[in-house]
């Protein structure tokens, strides 16, 4: 029997990055969540603690910092391209770059009916993310959100499921349907409008979750990333994660108060978890653009 060093990468994970861009009176600001990772042969470093290949994790962060001056950030798609094809093409002897990358929206203050020039509030509803994977064949983006928390208060039901002797939930015709969306949808070239994709893909399925008449979860999932796929040709696959935001009636009858579906418990755990991937039938290879390294894009 042998025993062998399987796949490896190593970098810097979650540098918390902030670029305020004071060229004008009215400043703007990126909050980004930054993480590197390097691929190639640095067997030698695992094996025998041979750190000549090794361009430090500490390194990494930097560059990221000094890009953020030196390039700007105009989007985390462009910012990560420029990371990887720098660590890449730059630096003997890595072979591949994995960057993923967190942006935390701001909102200007408005003081007096007017927007403020440098105050801003952090905004709540999701968090960007782009994942840009470079290598020796080729370069690969995965843009996506997270936490993107969505509630409708009908137009969802739940029934004719399979039961068993444990079974106790109810069907219903009516019921409260919740979820914190994360997705990632693959691209198929890096030209691509970042900002306006983005918007639309996370209006597309807001879109769909809010008009279709929903029997499952699942369901829905299936017309939101099918809705993406259709209206973008240039993204190849989108996978979709989705927690289901139980809201369940509180029994009011106990104190003569009658409850019409109008009053709910949230609860937060446990909770039923629904995942999917939907594809083109042609879509290309993906390479090792969904291998990830800290898992945050």
């Amino acid at each position: 029997m042998a025993i062998i060093l399987g796949d490896i990468q190593y970098g810097k994970a979650e540098s918390r990055l902030v670029r305020i861009y004071r060229e004008s009176r009215r400043h703007e600001i990126r909050d980004l969540n930054v993480t590197t990772a390097l691929r190639g042969p640095f067997e030698q470093a695992y094996l025998v603690g041979d750190q000549s290949n090794v361009l430090p994790t500490d390194t990494q962060k930097n560059t990221a910092f000094a890009f953020a001056k030196s390039k700007g950030i105009e989007t985390i798609e462009r910012f990560g391209l420029d990371l990887a094809r720098h660590f890449v093409h730059d630096i003997e002897p890595v072979e591949g770059a994995r960057i993923e990358i967190e942006e935390y929206a701001w909102e200007r203050a408005v003081v007096d009916g007017v927007e403020h020039d440098h105050t801003w509030l952090r905004k709540g509803q999701e968090v960007r993310t782009a994942a840009v994977t470079v290598d020796a064949n080729g370069e690969y983006v995965i843009g996506g959100l997270k936490e993107l928390v969505i509630l409708k208060s009908t137009a969802s039901e739940f029934f004719g499921f399979l039961t068993d002797e444990y079974t106790t939930l109810p069907e219903t015709h009516d019921r409260v349907m919740a979820t914190a969306l994360d997705a990632k949808w693959r691209f198929t070239t890096t030209d691509v409008p970042w900002n306006e994709v983005y918007a639309g893909v996370k209006s597309i399925m807001v879109r769909e979750f809010a008009t279709l008449h929903s029997l499952a979860l699942q369901q829905t999932l299936w017309h939101m990333g099918k809705a993406v796929l259709e209206e973008y040709p240039f993204i190849a696959e989108i996978r979709l994660k989705a927690p289901n935001k139980h809201h369940f009636d509180y029994d009011l009858g106990r104190f003569g108060i009658e409850n019409n579906n109008e009053v709910f418990i949230a609860a937060d755990r446990p909770y039923g978890l629904i995942e999917a991937t939907i594809t083109r039938d042609d879509a290309p290879d993906a390479g090792d653009a969904w291998r990830a390294s800290a898992g945050l894009a």
